[in-house]
């Protein structure tokens, strides 16, 4: 019986390290909200860490960077390990950017980024 409990267990670690190589793939999720000033970027980042996190932007494609330090394993019987411990997403953002400085501001697991708009020509007023 030890032997199909230490398979088990073998197998459910594999399963929990395949499904975390699985979320660093396609997480983190996001919303993005568009107005005539302004781009916002919610993005969900829970367990990083402030300093851990990077942005870059170049053009229209916005580089995220998170690396969480990593437990030494040999401490713990991990039965499961899904959360990412990495985090390499570029983002193509829909819009022309200002000129202007992005802010980015991290609380409670969820980064904001807002990306002044650009805006093209001038309003022509009609007489």
């Amino acid at each position: 019986m030890g032997l199909v409990k230490s398979m088990a267990k073998e197998m459910i670690k594999e399963i929990g390290n395949k499904s975390r190589e699985f979320y660093e793939f396609v997480l983190p999720p996001m919303d993005m909200y568009l107005d005539n000033e302004k781009l916002t970027l919610l993005i969900d980042l829970p367990g990083f860490l402030k300093k851990d996190i990077k942005l870059s932007l170049d053009g229209n494609v916005l580089s995220i960077q998170a690396c969480k330090e990593i437990t030494n394993e040999k401490n713990h019987n991990i039965i499961c390990n899904q959360r990412p411990n990495i985090i390499d997403k570029k983002i193509r953002l829909p819009i022309d950017l200002g000129d202007e400085v992005s802010s980015a501001k991290y609380e409670h697991g969820v980064l904001t980024i807002t990306i002044p708009v650009k805006k093209h020509g001038k309003d022509i007023s009609i007489e």
